[in-house]
């Protein structure tokens, strides 16, 4: 995912707060700035995504900073977290191909479905290993500091420690929840207090949405 991205159209919808960053050059904004949404115990991880020009003024996104130029750093909900996406779950994009070694390496060790795996780092990144969340959350599969700290994640942004950790994370849910798989994923997007306090799926639209988009992208990398 780099370069022009093909999803930037949708992800543009979503646009949080704007954030110019430039070690040699004077600061100059692309856009208007905006004022940030307020945080709640509910808001939805981002994706970083960074804004440039071309000499004729066109743009240019990419989801790594350009070297040597002038750049605006966009900051996105989560790829399947916002409850209005436009984006069709059952025929957009899938990365097949990104970590794939990795990914089945890891599944295999844990005995997970890999396509699950693949399903939550498309649904909390996007597959974008420099993803980060207004609440600190980071890397493919969305780790909290705390989180990757109990895990032994000592780089979130690091693919592999961060595919390991949240894998794991991940099957101990589904332990923790007696296998149930919606509540494994609603403990992984709103916390596993959450779901306790509820007893079952917390009445969080975000997090519904969330479910069912995991469970069609992993139908979907499964080759279902």
């Amino acid at each position: 995912m780099t370069g022009n991205l093909k999803w930037i159209p949708l992800l543009l919808l979503l646009l949080a707060q704007p954030v110019i960053a430039d070690d040699s050059k004077p600061v100059q904004r692309l856009s208007p700035q905006r004022q940030a949404l307020p945080e709640t115990k509910n808001t939805a991880p981002q994706i970083l995504v960074y804004k440039s020009q071309r000499e004729d003024g066109s743009a240019v996104f990419s989801d790594r900073p350009p070297a040597n130029q002038q750049y605006e750093l966009l900051r996105f909900d989560c790829y399947a977290c916002a409850v209005s996406s436009p984006i069709d779950w059952h025929t957009t994009p899938l990365f097949q191909r990104r970590f794939a070694r990795l990914i089945e390496q890891v599944a295999s060790e844990l005995v997970l479905d890999p396509a699950l795996i693949r399903a939550v780092i498309h649904a909390e990144s996007a597959f974008n290993p420099q993803a980060v969340s207004r609440r600190g959350a980071q890397g493919l599969m969305q780790l909290m500091p705390q989180t990757a700290s109990m895990l032994g994640v000592a780089d979130p942004s690091q693919p592999e420690q961060n595919i390991r950790g949240g894998s794991r994370y991940l099957q101990q849910l589904i332990d923790s929840f007696d296998g149930d798989l919606r509540l494994a994923l609603a403990a992984y997007n709103a916390g596993p207090g959450a779901v306790k306090r509820f007893g079952g799926v917390p009445p969080y639209p975000e997090t519904t949405a969330y479910i069912e988009r995991v469970l069609i992208l992993q139908q979907r990398y499964g080759g279902g």
